[in-house]
């Protein structure tokens, strides 16, 4: 199983669960929400075969950014994904707008030109997030739990950007309409665990069983076709490493 995009660090015995992964041979990308969050976990992550650890900087975290961003740059050589960062003009994240977008456009200043593949947060932000990615010659981004406009999907394919797909997606309406606008090529999956759960518990990294079945659906192909085409739209996201 595949998933882009989870916090293995916020879960309740996070060591036991990235030890999980490993044993079951699960491909994560697992986000932290600051470069310090990141130099906590690195000996943990070092090594690993089937996980990686992202360098983030997360928009919610705004009033934390001037104060971390030493370590964001001392650290951006030690990994290649770069997670979770983005911008978040919701109710919760307009008051930090301009914090945000300072911070957002100087990471893409520093990572652009190098090999680095982005996860996206984009709540409210996307047609903001998407001119800055342009704008900085990125060329590697997973828009990650897309929840912005239709008409943006096809800008955001034509720029080879991604989406990552969670179970919450697959559950709502407007989900559903985003995901049949996606290009199959452009669709990967992700948990977001442990924010998404089976009722009370937490979605464990990798579970996107339920993503691929749903996108086997749409798509009137297998579940191993379907999971085979995520696995090959990774690889070639990977090889522009």
């Amino acid at each position: 199983m595949l998933d882009t995009h989870c916090h293995i660090d916020l879960y309740k015995n996070p060591k036991e669960i990235l030890e999980f992964c490993e044993k079951n041979k699960t491909t994560i990308i697992s986000m932290t929400n600051l470069p310090s969050h990141f130099e906590m976990g690195l000996p943990f992550f070092y090594q690993k075969k089937y996980v990686r650890m992202s360098l983030g900087m997360h928009p919610l975290y705004a009033e934390l950014h001037n104060s971390e961003f030493h370590l964001f740059e001392k650290y951006l050589c030690q990994t290649s994904y770069i997670g979770e960062v983005g911008l978040d003009f919701s109710k919760a994240g307009i008051n930090s707008k301009e914090i945000q977008l300072k911070s957002f456009t100087k990471i893409l200043e520093l990572v652009s030109g190098q090999k680095k593949l982005l996860s996206i947060h984009s709540r409210k932000a996307e047609n903001e997030v998407l001119e800055n990615l342009i704008n900085y010659r990125i060329k590697n981004a997973i828009f990650h739990w897309y929840s912005g406009g239709i008409n943006l999907i096809k800008r955001i394919v034509q720029e080879g950007y991604y989406f990552s797909i969670n179970p919450a997606m697959i559950k709502s309406a407007s989900g559903q309409k985003i995901i049949s606008k996606i290009p199959k090529n452009n669709i990967l999956t992700e948990t977001d665990g442990p924010f998404i759960g089976r009722g009370n518990i937490p979605l464990m990294p990798g579970e996107v069983e339920d993503v691929l079945l749903y996108l086997s659906k749409i798509w009137n192909v297998s579940f191993e076709q379907a999971k085979e085409i995520i696995r090959n739209n990774f690889k070639n996201l990977i090889n522009s490493l």
